[in-house]
């Protein structure tokens, strides 16, 4: 079952639900967030649905739109935005209004339905188009502390720098260099395979070279003895001394 159920009215506040369902979806995958529209099949008994999913989910997400409390709808005990709303409260489940828009106002418990009016006293959080980021990211925090189910499947943690880890997102590499890299601590161990070239894995300058022919000399450091060096057949070498 879905472990998020977001409330809205069609007409007002329908836009912002559907961003908000796109946002969560994907933070937190598919199959944890319920919007009627995307999450009601063709064919599907509606009322029986919708009422499911509110008793069967940990949070319920009421977008509440400049007009929703003014609505005469609301007052309707058929309104299925009411319905939603009191199945809610009747199971427990947490509620949280955000308030879509800049003139949406704080709802006042005197102008909503009886059933309805602990909607009034409960903290609620903006939703603005000019801070629509860092207030969806905010939604999405307070789900991840209400729903551990969400927590657990949270990708934006396992991308965080705080999470301590780096995943690999290098497969196999030829014909070229691949390098990922992050904060590294601790020992690092190299592996080298094919090598055709210098590798250098420690401190301090690398020095390579090449020598092809008869009779190559290098000397690296301090010399401090006689370097003698004869080439050649030794039959060549003896009719070379006459």
């Amino acid at each position: 079952m879905h472990d998020v159920f977001i409330s809205y009215r069609t007409g007002d506040g329908d836009k912002s639900a559907t961003t908000i369902e796109t946002n969560l979806r994907e933070r937190f995958g598919e199959g944890k967030i319920f919007r009627a529209s995307s999450s009601i099949k063709p064919g599907e008994h509606y009322p029986a649905k919708l009422l499911d999913a509110v008793r069967h989910s940990t949070a319920v997400i009421a977008v509440i739109g400049p007009d929703w409390s003014s609505s005469p709808r609301l007052h309707d005990e058929n309104d299925w935005v009411r319905r939603e709303l009191a199945e809610a409260f009747a199971c427990g489940i947490h509620v949280i209004p955000v308030l879509d828009g800049r003139r949406t106002e704080r709802l006042k418990a005197a102008a909503l339905p009886p059933e309805l009016c602990r909607l009034a006293d409960l903290q609620s959080l903006p939703l603005d188009a000019s801070d629509a980021r860092s207030q969806l990211e905010r939604i999405g925090d307070l789900l991840t502390e209400l729903v551990p189910a969400l927590k657990a499947s949270d990708r934006r943690a396992t991308q965080s720098p705080e999470s301590g880890s780096v995943a690999n997102s290098i497969d196999e590499v030829s014909g070229g260099t691949g390098v990922q890299s992050r904060d590294i601590t601790g020992d690092v161990g190299t592996v080298v395979k094919d090598n055709r070239g210098p590798v250098h894995t420690g401190k301090g300058d690398i020095n390579s070279h090449t020598f092809s022919g008869d009779g190559a000399t290098y000397i690296a450091g301090d010399n401090k003895g006689a370097i003698r060096h004869r080439f050649g057949d030794r039959r060549e070498r003896e009719d070379g001394d006459r």
